[in-house]
């Protein structure tokens, strides 16, 4: 059973041509790129690898095992528990960084909240940008209709990847209409970074089907919060016993598009309501393919962050 995991940008520090690598390598929609143990061959490679690539969290910069056990074993033991607890610490804290230090890819997925109009969200993508300079993003839209934007309108622009939720304030310099619709916003000063914790969850109240394995039964369900790792849900009646296994499906809405999760799932608690209102149930997500794990990850990082 494996717990689910969150992507990261990779570091340029982290490789180099002729290096082995110890962990997979993925694209931002999850897509393997380079499968761990694979050697990179030249720079070509590498050069893409540093471009788009994202791998676990947890991955890079673990010491290698070692071969014997040396006598400070338990002095560097203690120093990794010692590093474990501060970088637990960090979660849910804000960090500056620039707008180049982060592997923005083509296409990616930001929402706009205009300051004089904090209730609206429009869901564009980032075309690119230019360092310093300004941003080129798809034009908002709402109902298929171009939205008026004006030129020094100022929006806060927000952004979601593995497990940090990204913002940042921007200004639009023109809208373009031909040959395609797009924005050009002004270059932000700085990226404000935070780190969410797996266990953060939120508050939600979404109708699911949820399936158990054998015997095969299935029943309707309301998800109350959701975390990446799991989700508490309430029915009308015990799904099952602790331990046992099956899938839940539902929908969920990340930077304003659709998407459906179908995730299997472990049982580990079932307790009555206190309103007698049904039966809440526990669950544990277990091996979450990655292209679900952003989707889940961008839902709960939006929910924290609006």
């Amino acid at each position: 059973m494996s717990k689910p995991i969150s992507l990261l940008p990779i570091r340029r520090a982290d490789l180099s041509v002729g290096l082995t690598l110890r962990q997979a390598v993925y694209d931002w929609h999850g897509t393997l790129l380079l499968a761990a143990g694979s050697v990179i061959e030249s720079q070509v490679q590498l050069d893409k690898l540093l471009g788009t690539g994202f791998t676990e969290e947890s991955g890079w910069g673990a010491s290698q095992p070692a071969m014997e056990k040396p006598p400070a074993m338990a002095r560097a033991k203690a120093g990794a528990t010692t590093a474990t607890v501060a970088a637990s610490e960090t979660a849910g804290k804000e960090t500056i960084v620039r707008m180049d230090e982060v592997h923005w890819a083509v296409g990616e997925a930001m929402t706009l909240q205009p300051h004089d109009n904090p209730s609206l969200r429009y869901a564009v993508q980032l075309f690119g940008f230019i360092k310093s300079r300004m941003l080129f993003v798809s034009a908002p839209a709402v109902d298929g209709r171009f939205e008026l934007i004006r030129e020094g309108q100022s929006f806060v622009a927000r952004a979601f990847s593995g497990k940090k939720a990204y913002a940042f304030t921007t200004a639009a310099l023109k809208s373009v209409h031909s040959p395609h619709p797009y924005l050009l916003m002004t270059y932000p000063r700085e990226v404000r970074c935070t780190v969410v914790r797996q266990s953060a969850r939120v508050s939600v109240k979404l109708i699911t089907s949820v399936t158990l394995d054998q015997p095969e039964r299935t029943a309707a369900a309301t998800i109350t919060d959701l975390s990446t790792g799991g989700a508490s849900l309430v029915c009308k009646e015990a799904l099952g016993a602790k331990g046992e296994a099956g899938n839940i499906k539902f929908k969920v809405n990340a930077a304003d598009a659709d998407a459906y999760l179908n995730l299997r799932f472990i049982l580990r608690s079932a307790t009555p309501e206190e309103s007698g209102a049904g039966i809440r149930h526990g669950l544990e997500f277990v091996d979450v393919p990655a292209h679900e794990r952003l989707i889940l990850s961008a839902f709960v990082h939006q929910g924290l962050v609006t």
